[in-house]
């Protein structure tokens, strides 16, 4: 304790609330010089970075530049010109789609949800919001939810394979594998590089356990070496090999893998002391 503070105390015996100051005073200096390495720094919020949308631009040029706003990942900047758009096209289903999507981005959950069905209410045929309603589901665990969804947006569009990798995943995540099966088959004969793509920039299966994880990479194996796709079955093949898939024997008498068997990789691969994760 330094001087300072003895001659405080001291003075605190005639003047109890002139000593509680000081001592106050003392107690934070000594806490500000304290060194907190694994503290919590609350992020300062989003701003905007541009101006605001012009009275008289289009609704044209400002959904273009919200497009443009969203792609740079200046989400709010984004959403004032998609409203703005919107306040001249008012109940437009693709503005309220790509606004949701926006909000979704932005991990604005119940926000997002409502723009999609309002999207939806304005256009009940718009496929797009029922399979963006289906990801705010998704994203909610509520599997089954999102299967309503995306079904709907199937009987809108049956030629999108993104529904159909969205339908497989609730699927695969609800562990209803069958069904998984079947829509990831659709996916992949309407696009052999969905999956590919769906792990640069979309919605991933939500598997609950290394084990089912395991499952999905030997199943997309097999749809791949079904459709003669041998580097992608392979790929996936070795990610069940890696992920400890505890019926990789099954390799050996699925038909689906008849062809690739005879492949020298697949011989390579299966013959590899590749680590695996035990459960």
């Amino acid at each position: 304790m330094g001087w300072w503070e003895v001659v405080a105390l001291g003075v605190c015996m005639s003047y109890r609330k002139a000593c509680l100051v000081v001592l106050l005073i003392s107690s934070t200096a000594a806490l500000a010089q304290i060194s907190h390495p694994e503290q919590v720094q609350i992020a300062p919020p989003l701003v905007r970075a541009i101006d605001p949308p012009a009275p008289d631009a289009t609704a044209a040029d400002l959904e273009l530049q919200a497009d443009r706003l969203r792609e740079d990942k200046l989400f709010l900047d984004a959403l004032d010109y998609y409203h703005a758009a919107l306040t001249k096209k008012a109940g437009d289903a693709r503005l309220l789609n790509k606004i949701g999507i926006t909000e979704l981005m932005m991990q604005r959950y119940k926000q997002a949800r409502r723009s999609f069905e309002q999207a939806i209410r304005s256009d009940r045929r718009y496929a797009d919001a029922y399979n963006n309603l289906g990801v705010i589901f998704y994203e909610s665990k509520k599997y089954g939810a999102a299967v309503k969804q995306y079904e709907k947006a199937i009987q809108m569009d049956n030629n999108s394979a993104s529904f159909f990798n969205n339908l497989g995943a609730a699927y695969f995540s609800k562990r209803a594998f069958e069904s998984a099966v079947e829509a990831y088959q659709h996916a992949l004969e309407l696009d052999p590089d969905v999956f590919e793509r769906s792990s640069r920039g979309g919605v991933q299966a939500q598997l609950p356990s290394p084990e089912d994880r395991a499952r999905y990479d030997y199943t997309v194996a097999k749809l791949f070496a079904k459709m003669g796709l041998s580097d992608q079955s392979l790929q996936y093949l070795k990610k069940a090999r890696e992920d400890g898939y505890k019926d990789l024997k099954n390799v050996y008498k699925d038909v689906e893998f008849t062809q690739l068997r005879k492949n020298p990789r697949f011989t390579e691969l299966m013959a590899s002391s590749t680590p695996v994760i035990s459960n």
